[in-house]
């Protein structure tokens, strides 16, 4: 016996439950689209309600221009609801170009709001040339700060490819055009090129030292010489003014600023990567990883750089 859809009797009430079971699932399905939805929409309220916060910036790793960051920046010194600003270190340094970006940057900052920077672990180089244009540096006793200093590498690789029968050649409109090359030796007027790009770098950096730390030029000199110093050593010379983290630098903030208590403390940048808009960073990250490479993205830096330990 067959109903009018030709299904066997014995099978009627079995679809009917499937159909229901279909509907069911078809509701609970767009319930529980409508719920992540109206969540999603709660946090992009949240996040997006004005109300008087501390910025938090962090600085880690390798330092480049980015004018993502730089555009961030631009708008916390606009934005009326940021009270001070908290720059977060934890760098060995990287291009000179992108620590000078950065200490511009926040010195235009600086301007506007109160700006305390907190080194962690490292703040070396580029990026103490980052935390000089903080109204106050906090470091822990045992941080690494310092390495006031600019450097160019170049690897002579002549002997090697003289044992293996390259010869490199190439014809160019000067002689310093695409110099220093990778089969010679830095000597003569290549090296004295090279040498003045590194000096006028210097010079700069060790003004805005002198400057931002109220050290005369020949004590600034002293200590850019390359050293790395302790937080402890560092507040010794002058080139931190505390002891301490971010706790430390919001109750400086409090007292000194008369920033508001408890305000929140939101970080601006990096940029958070949440949710499946973060999945593609998260499995490149994964397949660097698989590969032997550095799963932060570590880049190799060419040019002129102000690093405390460029990597082999």
């Amino acid at each position: 016996m067959t109903d009018q859809s030709g299904d066997p009797a014995h099978l009627i009430p079995a679809n009917a439950r499937l159909r229901r079971q279909r509907s069911l699932w078809r509701v609970l399905f767009f319930v529980a689209l409508a719920v992540v939805v109206l969540v999603a929409l709660g946090r992009y309220a949240a996040t997006n309600t004005p109300t008087d916060y501390i910025a938090r910036v962090s600085i880690n790793g390798v330092i480049t221009t980015d004018p993502a960051r730089l555009k961030i920046l631009e708008d916390l010194a606009a934005d009326d609801h940021v009270k001070a600003v908290i720059v977060a270190i934890n760098s060995p340094g990287g291009t000179t170009a992108g620590g000078e970006e950065l200490y511009e940057a926040l010195s235009a900052l600086r301007a506007k709001k109160p700006v305390a920077a907190v080194i962690s672990e490292l703040g070396a180089s580029a990026a103490y040339m980052t935390a000089i244009a903080a109204d106050r540096i906090f470091a822990r006793r045992l941080s690494i700060v310092g390495s006031i200093g600019v450097l160019f590498q170049h690897v002579d690789a002549g002997k090697l490819l003289d044992t293996i029968g390259v010869n490199f050649d190439k014809v160019q409109t000067g002689p310093l055009k695409a110099e220093p090359d990778i089969n010679d030796p830095l000597v003569g007027e290549v090296r004295a090129s090279l040498q003045s790009l590194v000096d006028d770098s210097f010079a700069w950096f060790v003004d805005i030292v002198a400057e931002r730390r109220n050290l005369t030029r020949p004590d600034t000199l002293a200590l850019s010489d390359g050293r790395i110093l302790t937080g402890r050593q560092a507040l010794t010379d002058k080139l931190i003014d505390a002891i301490g983290g971010e706790s430390e630098a919001i109750a400086w903030l409090e007292t000194d600023k008369a920033i508001g208590k408890a305000l929140p403390i939101s970080s601006v940048f990096p940029l958070p990567s949440d949710g499946w808009f973060g999945m593609s960073r998260w499995l490149g990250q994964g397949a660097r990883q698989a590969l032997g490479l550095d799963g932060t993205g570590a880049m190799s830096l060419d040019g002129l750089v102000s690093l405390w330990q460029a990597a082999s």
